[in-house]
């Protein structure tokens, strides 16, 4: 029984960040009928960021800070040079920008940093919590992940249902003719989503950077599993990301724990086949038809 509580307990954290990974993909697609294939290179970008100021001695705060910024920057600097001109060509246009820029990212943090790993400090501390005689696979860093999604996802939320920008960004992204007629500019607001994506994307890097190594690839499987979690969960649904993502870690940690960590990559392709099988649109999908 305690195996099973560190497993999933560990599949929770793990799955809390591919769920903000997820939440950046879908924010992207909901706004533009994009999947962002440079995600991971973006976080990649600004978590070295990050990891630079940390190792001028500076402060995990002021840290996750820059890469706040750096990211909310990044993103609107993609979506308005690279993005926005095949934005109304065909969709393979834009799928072939997006994988560029992933290898552009890559290769330039590999001059700009070395392809040597670097070892990000955590939040707080990684000892376990007790629970008994029982030390838990599950300590206050851990707890600080989970809580940070857990709250990207309420501010998200109240910012697309509760705010003007929220209402601008949303008509902006399905009905941009009607929007354009009601005065929202709609390029602007297709800049905020992918500057917001590029956040979310960039407090996921500096979120499992402790857990990991800081490297030119290092975040390419968490792209992988992020994207799965968003498909899991419906790419036009923010809830059905951070469902998608902590189901996906509970599973791939129950079989890293039971089976062994070499079938990890092939169970999340199962368990992504499996629930398109049953629900092709995802599980929180609306079926709305989609540019790939």
């Amino acid at each position: 029984m305690g195996r099973f509580l560190d497993l999933t307990l560990a599949g929770l954290t793990s799955g809390a960040v591919y769920a903000a990974v997820a939440l950046a993909l879908v924010l992207i697609w909901r706004s533009t009928r994009i999947v962002n294939f440079a995600q991971g290179g973006m976080l990649m970008l600004t978590t070295f960021l990050a990891y630079t100021v940390v190792s001028h001695g500076a402060s995990y705060w002021l840290a996750l800070g820059v890469a706040i910024v750096s990211g909310f920057l990044l993103g609107a600097l993609v979506e308005r040079v690279l993005v926005r001109p095949v934005e109304n060509r065909p969709p393979l246009d834009a799928v072939v920008v997006t994988f560029g820029l992933l290898v552009l990212l890559q290769g330039t943090a590999g001059m700009l940093f070395g392809g040597t790993p670097r070892s990000y400090p955590p939040a707080f501390g990684i000892a376990g919590f007790k629970v008994g005689d029982h030390q838990l696979l599950f300590s206050p860093n851990d707890l600080w992940v989970v809580l940070v999604v857990l709250g990207l996802m309420a501010v998200l939320a109240v910012v697309f249902r509760r705010t003007s920008l929220g209402l601008k960004m949303r008509s902006a992204a399905f009905a941009p003719e009607v929007a354009r007629l009601l005065g929202v500019r709609v390029g602007r607001m297709l800049t905020v989503g992918w500057a917001l994506a590029a956040v979310v994307g960039a407090v996921a890097g500096v979120l499992i950077a402790p857990s990991t190594f800081v490297s030119p690839t290092g975040f390419d499987a968490v792209l992988v599993f992020g994207f799965t979690a968003a498909v899991i969960g419906g790419l036009d649904s923010p809830p059905g990301a951070v469902v998608g993502g902590l189901v996906l870690g509970a599973v791939l940690s129950y079989v890293a724990g039971y089976l062994g960590s070499d079938i990890v990559t092939l169970a999340s392709l199962v368990v992504l086949i499996a629930v398109l099988m049953v629900r092709p649109n995802g599980l929180f999908g609306t079926g709305v038809r989609r540019r790939v």
